[in-house]
């Protein structure tokens, strides 16, 4: 592994992790504010950040169809944050969060679209699971 795929690899978990916090102050932030927490919603907000390790975990595996889903959800959550700053009437501070979202969603999209760090880590984490496809 040269110092590019290692980089693109350690980029591609930074990443991960910082769209998990999001995820984990979105929830949290949501449910803050709330006197009782509904269940429905809370099981509905579970199975949602557990499809979002999913997804961050096949990106990292190298899987194209993720990627390529990843790319466009990630795109939609600048889109919705974007709006939010901007019909939001509130004070700056209270935007800070949906600023972090777009800064962070948009580093990853490019980091997965134009990163050649990301690229060699995409093929070198695909040609280890044809080698070892072809290895049993």
């Amino acid at each position: 592994m040269n110092k590019l795929i290692k980089t693109g690899k350690k980029r591609t978990q930074l990443l991960s992790v910082s769209i998990l916090l999001i995820s984990i102050y979105t929830i949290y932030s949501y449910y803050s504010f709330l006197p009782e927490i509904e269940m429905a919603k809370l099981i509905r907000q579970i199975i949602r950040f557990s499809l979002t390790i999913g997804l961050l975990y096949m990106i990292y595996k190298g899987k194209k169809w993720a990627k390529v889903i990843g790319i466009i959800l990630f795109s939609l959550a600048i889109l919705v944050a974007l709006f939010g700053i901007l019909t939001t009437e509130a004070p700056l501070i209270n935007k800070a969060p949906l600023s972090v979202m777009v800064f962070v969603y948009s580093i990853a999209v490019c980091h997965i679209e134009i990163s050649k760090s990301y690229q060699a880590f995409f093929e070198y984490q695909n040609e280890e699971i044809n080698h070892s496809k072809y290895e049993k």
